[in-house]
């Protein structure tokens, strides 16, 4: 083999060798930073732990609104009906009170002329009639205050009704505003109760009262019958009065 032909080969060869790297596919080199790793491994478990902190929020802000949907529910329960069926039946019998109604301006009419300026110079009958009135009155108004008394302790029965219905209902309240409606009920039963107590007290108050008027009338009125009787026209003459006949 000649010179020549020797330079002809190797530059042959260095040209397919040439041909054959450019043809070949490019391969990436990968280069480990460990320092770039590290620094994305923690922005990565930074964005984990905001993303964990977002999703206890919510569940926090779920949770005050189930809340609050509790504590603005509505009491279920109310006896706020009952408890006013009651006071007017009560009113009602304060309303049929006889003759002398709980009225100021009746009152100070009728108890001045039938008890307190009482016209002793009037007829006798006049007088019966009057004293008959007043026993009137006086009868009248103890039936009244039987009536408001009996009243008063039918609903006894049905405030202890309520009330423990109440009870149980506010036991079982789901929210602050169920608690604080089954509270508020409560205290309406008890202003109801003393509603009553107050009807009965001045029912007996009333009755005492005309009693007691009725006996001061009648002991003025008593004593000017005994005058009349004393210095009537024909007055009281006493005579010898025989027992037996001869």
């Amino acid at each position: 083999m000649t010179t020549s032909r020797f330079k002809k080969s190797v530059l042959a060869s260095v040209a397919v060798a040439s041909m054959m790297l450019a043809t070949a596919p490019a391969r990436a080199i990968v280069v480990y930073d460990p320092t770039n790793y590290a620094q994305n491994v923690l922005s990565a478990a930074r964005a984990l732990e905001q993303i964990n902190n977002q999703i206890r929020g919510l569940q926090n802000q779920a949770t005050s609104l189930l809340n609050d949907a509790k504590n603005l529910t509505s009491l279920p329960l109310s006896v706020l009906g009952p408890m006013q069926q009651q006071i007017r039946q009560t009113q009602q019998l304060l309303n049929q009170a006889q003759n002398l109604a709980y009225d100021v301006r009746a009152i100070d009419q009728e108890f001045a002329q039938k008890y307190k300026n009482i016209d002793l110079n009037t007829s006798q009958e006049t007088l019966v009639n009057d004293a008959r009135s007043r026993w009137s009155n006086s009868v009248g108004a103890f039936e009244d205050a039987l009536k408001v008394q009996a009243g008063a302790v039918q609903n006894i029965e049905g405030a202890r009704g309520s009330m423990s219905r109440l009870v149980t209902a506010s036991q079982s309240a789901s929210g602050a505003l169920q608690a604080a409606q089954a509270g508020n009920q409560m205290l309406a039963l008890q202003s109801q109760q003393l509603a009553d107590l107050t009807a009965m007290m001045a029912s007996i108050g009333r009755a005492q009262s005309l009693e007691a008027a009725q006996k001061a009338a009648a002991q003025a009125q008593g004593r000017e019958q005994l005058r009349r009787f004393m210095d009537g026209e024909k007055g009281y003459v006493p005579a010898n009065a025989s027992m037996f006949r001869n």
